[in-house]
């Protein structure tokens, strides 16, 4: 799924899908009246929970069943909000909040300062270095001191009107799909997962995984662009990863 490519055109609000010489364009946007005339409300599972998601055709998604040797359905999220469990369930984080098709939370922030802390890591084992990219987050600051952001509790992007408040919920505790290179696909037999395990098994509720990011809450939906102002507005000693599939 790797060499799949997806690009958002802002101006037309357009999502598109390329596939070795197929392109799939929807609306990445798309209205209730829209998804009711070309989708079908239909239940889907993730992690085992159920909710709803409007199925897209199975002409629509051909080219994508065909390499992938499997039959597949693009899903949008439905109308039932997907309330956050785990860390972030009501009762820890003292509301209600909902994500889409995340695994646990809507927003994933990053910081340059620790890839690079770790790319010195992985230069110095004889390593390639890698990019930030791999980790797949969503937020990427530039960060003065490696690894701060694991005591993050509160940030603030921006100021004003465009203020954006989001509460940093629990550290994201890493699977091996880092170690794939998101351009070729190919997968590294040992790396940064080795090197992650050697120092980054840090969070109490599940040792056993390595942590890389901050998953974090919006408390309220907001625009953000490229150089907007940065601020962690508290820092907590009190993170403690709990799993939404319990």
């Amino acid at each position: 799924m790797t060499l799949i490519r997806t690009a958002w055109d802002m101006d037309t609000d357009t999502l598109t899908i390329t596939l070795n010489e197929h392109k799939i364009e929807i609306p990445a946007h798309p209205t209730t009246q829209w998804l009711q005339s070309n989708t079908e409300l239909q239940k889907a599972t993730i992690w085992g929970e159920q909710t709803d998601a409007w199925e897209y055709s199975a002409s629509l998604t051909k080219p994508i069943s065909d390499f992938l040797n499997m039959d597949v359905r693009l899903m949008y999220k439905g109308p039932t909000p997907r309330v956050l469990r785990g860390s972030g369930a009501p009762q820890r984080l003292g509301r209600t909040e909902a994500t889409k098709f995340a695994d646990m939370l809507p927003v994933l922030v990053a910081s340059m300062s620790s890839i690079n802390e770790l790319n010195d890591r992985l230069t110095q084992a004889g390593e390639d270095k890698i990019e930030i990219e791999r980790f797949r987050p969503n937020i990427i600051i530039r960060g003065s001191v490696p690894w701060v952001e694991d005591g993050w509790k509160t940030l603030q992007i921006s100021e004003g009107k465009d203020r954006l408040d989001l509460d940093v919920v629990c550290r994201c505790l890493r699977c091996q799909v880092p170690n794939v290179n998101p351009i070729t696909a190919d997968k590294h037999p040992r790396q940064p997962w080795n090197q992650l395990m050697k120092y980054r098994r840090i969070d109490p509720g599940l040792k056993f995984k390595p942590s890389f990011g901050m998953l974090c809450a919006p408390r309220v939906e907001g625009h953000i662009e490229v150089g907007m102002k940065f601020q962690v507005t508290a820092m907590t000693n009190d993170h403690f990863f709990i799993s939404p599939m319990k």
